[in-house]
């Protein structure tokens, strides 16, 4: 790892979503929210982002900002670090939670759990991965994407390692126990 001061230890939210009927979410796997898990100091945040996800097999990284609308992904979990700027986003669909995240901060999101930027600073750069071998698809939440993507929820891997502590992270006690 070419940041290893970066990983912080760091308070875990933990919100589990029921189906609201419009965004599936994930019956059997908690969303994690890493509050300021990752420190930046002088160095590159996003790097430090990339650095971090890719070390623990979460890979195929890009760099932007979180859609406006609603939206999940049925056939991949993904990991947000927020590299720059501060977000209101809302998790788990219309009825979920709303948090606001800044830099250091890592959501770790399984297949199926809806995400939505509802407000962000100008300078907003967030970083998102996948685990290894998994593809993203891009559903919001459609009444045709059913029952498609209820199937490719639930074979969605979970993956070897959590995206910012590695193979004894919190992410894997988590999902494995409720897998």
């Amino acid at each position: 790892m070419q940041y290893p001061t970066a990983v912080r230890s760091a308070e875990i939210e933990i919100h589990l979503f029921e189906d609201d009927g419009t965004i599936p979410n994930n019956p059997k796997l908690p969303l994690l929210l890493y509050r300021s898990a990752l420190h930046f100091a002088d160095h590159d945040p996003a790097a430090v982002c990339e650095d971090v996800f890719a070390n623990h097999g979460w890979g195929d990284a890009w760099r932007d900002g979180i859609y406006p609308f609603p939206h999940y992904h049925s056939t991949a979990h993904e990991v947000l670090g927020i590299a720059r700027g501060e977000a209101r986003v809302r998790l788990g669909g219309e009825h979920g939670a709303e948090v606001t995240v800044g830099p250091g901060d890592v959501i770790a999101i399984p297949a199926g759990v809806g995400h939505q930027n509802l407000h962000s600073s100008p300078d907003l750069l967030v970083i998102g991965a996948y685990p290894e071998g998994q593809s993203w698809d891009l559903c919001r939440g459609e009444p045709d994407e059913r029952p498609g993507v209820l199937e490719n929820i639930a074979r969605v891997p979970l993956p070897d390692t959590d995206p910012v502590y590695g193979e004894a992270g919190p992410l894997i006690g988590h999902w494995r126990k409720r897998a």
